[in-house]
Formats: C-alpha cells, structure tokens, sequence
C-alpha cells in the first residue's frame, strides 16, 4: 500500500514538473510573438536580450545551483562569441549553424579553464580569481588582434541562409527566429539537467559539500563538469550575437558585462531558471525604456529599482512572486 502512495506521489510530482516545463517553453513563445508584434522594427535589441538571456542561465547554473560566486562569466560568452566569428571570418565557416557548434565548442573550452582555476579557491578570493580571468581574456583578446581584431572588433562576419533558405535579413527577423528557437532548446535541456541526478548533486553541494565528499562523491568534479555544461550555454548565448550582429567586439568580454548578468540573475531570483530569464527581460527592458527618456541619469533609476529589489524582494522578483503563489496555495488547502 505505501508503495502505491509512492508511486501515486511520485507520478503526480512528475506531472507537475511537465506541466511547468511545458507552462515555461508556452511563456518562451507567446512572449516571442508579442515581443515580435510589439516591436517589429527593434528586433535587434530582442535578439540582443535572448543571447544575453542565455548567459544569465549559464550563470545561473554555476552561482545559483552551485554556490560559485563569479564575476568573471562573460569569459564564457565572449570566448563562444569569437570562436564563432573567426570560424567565420579566417576558416570561412559560415554555415550558421556550425558557427553555433563553434561557439559552443568555445564556451566549453572557456568553462573547462575558468572552472579549473577558480574552483581552486572559495569565497573572496574565488570572486577575485574570477575577475582576474576575465580580465585576462579581454587583455589576450586585445592584444591577438590578427585574429580578433582586437579593438576595432572582428568584421566581416557575413552567416550563409539558415537551411539555406532563411537569409539573414536587415531587419533581424531570421536572427530573432533562431535565437528564439534555440532559447527554448536549451531551456528545456537545462530543466533536465537541473532535475537529473547530477543536478540534485550540485545543489547538495551548494547546500554541504562536506557531507557530499562523504559520501563518496567528488564535489570538484561535479562542479567542473557544471562549468563546462554551462560554458557550453554561454557560448551558445555568445555565437548568437556574433551571428545576429555580424561583429564581436570587447565588450563581449567585459567586466561590466560579467557584472550585468549577475545583477539580472539577481534581480529574477538566483537557483531558478525561470528566475534568470525574468530578471534578464526586466533589466534589459527597464535599461532601454529609462537610457531613452533620461541618458544623461538613467543609471541612478536603474540602481534605485536594484536597491528596491534586493531589501523588499530578496529572493528576485520570480522568486517572491512563485513563495507568494505557493503561500496562497496551502493556504487555500
């Protein structure tokens, strides 16, 4: 009888856990085609926001589910966004979607040496380990300019036809198209990965790493395994905008970008995929709307709504709201 509770249990969890999974790829879409009704004419800039969306989740996967605090993560991104450029540019790899292996094929090289070197600290000196690489990878980029262009950017980017049918036009409608699609690809991978077994070990070892290590597990190679995983989504995120903009610049490998992505994590709610794609979308919105009606103090109103997120919602905006509907809930039972 109590197997059959179990049983019984365990199948509605699983239906409840699909019925998100699926709510969450619904809400990926029909936010898509909004976005794409609403704003036919800037679709450059929502491009722009699901490439950075896909860096906030990579983020998400090392410092929300595994306690790795970085400031260093737009290595990832930036080292995906010129593997894809220069396959491009010096190979004359243009085919989009090999650009995108490129990138990703990047991104987990960057997250396989990035995981390496800061795991070997904790802490603040973990934080500074993680700025001092992304420094590093700006300078090397800098200064590799025959390869990367260094200040100037890498140009002449030019992807062929998606399939070879769907042209990267001036609008950025085919841009906007792959990136949605690849969006929701990985999104439902990673709510995967986050539930599988290797997931559930990476938040026990966010929660207590030295009973993890007692139980036979490795907690460093888990975690370098899950930097690796997410330099792949960065990377992705990264060859994203090399293909939609057809340049990378520096600034994919900046400290203020690193920086950026955590306050967008933060601001959705850390530990949440949900929580990294909302605060990704309100950040971004709320940066374009304010830079526009106000460039000269845009950042002061940016950093009042930050300070009022973090004192009167500290879980991020994604999360209070889903605590609030889950108190609502029970208490309706």
């Amino acid at each position: 009888m109590a197997t059959m509770n179990e049983t019984l249990a365990a199948a509605r969890g699983n239906r409840r856990k699909l019925g998100r999974d699926l709510a969450g790829l619904s809400a990926i879409l029909a936010l898509a085609v909004v976005g794409y009704l609403l704003f036919p004419n800037n679709l450059a800039l929502l491009t722009r926001m699901t490439a950075i969306a896909l860096l906030v989740l990579s983020l998400d996967l090392v410092t929300g589910y595994c306690g790795v605090a970085t400031l260093g993560h737009a290595a990832l991104f930036g080292t995906g966004a010129y593997a894809a450029g220069i396959a491009a540019v010096r190979f004359g790899i243009t085919d989009p979607l090999l650009m995108l292996v490129c990138g990703i094929f990047g991104g987990v090289v960057a997250g396989l040496l990035c995981g390496v070197v800061i795991l070997r600290a904790h802490g603040l000196p973990q934080l500074v380990l993680s700025i001092a690489l992304i420094h590093l990878f700006h300078e090397f980029a800098n200064k590799a300019s025959s390869w990367t262009g260094g200040s100037d950017g890498l140009a002449g980017i030019a992807p062929e036809p998606l399939l070879g049918l769907f042209a990267f036009d001036l609008w950025g409608r085919t841009a906007y198209v792959f990136g949605i699609v690849l969006l929701a690809v990985v999104f439902t991978i990673l709510r995967v990965v986050v539930r599988s077994p290797f997931g559930m070990l990476c938040r026990g070892i966010k929660e207590d790493p030295i009973r993890i290590r007692a139980m036979g597990a490795s907690p460093k190679v888990a975690l370098v395994k899950m930097y690796m995983i997410s330099g792949a989504v960065a990377g992705a995120g990264g060859a994203l905008n090399a293909i939609s903009t057809q340049v990378v610049g520096l600034d994919s490998l900046s400290f203020t970008l690193s920086a950026e992505s955590l306050v967008m994590l933060v601001l959705g709610g850390t530990g949440s995929l949900f929580g990294a794609l909302t605060g990704t979308i309100v950040f971004m919105f709320f940066e374009d709307i304010v830079s526009a009606a106000n460039p000269f103090h845009w950042l002061t109103m940016v950093g009042a709504l930050l300070i009022a997120v973090v004192l009167f919602a500290p879980k991020g905006l994604y999360g209070t709201i889903a605590a609030v509907a889950t108190r609502w809930r029970e208490a309706r039972r």
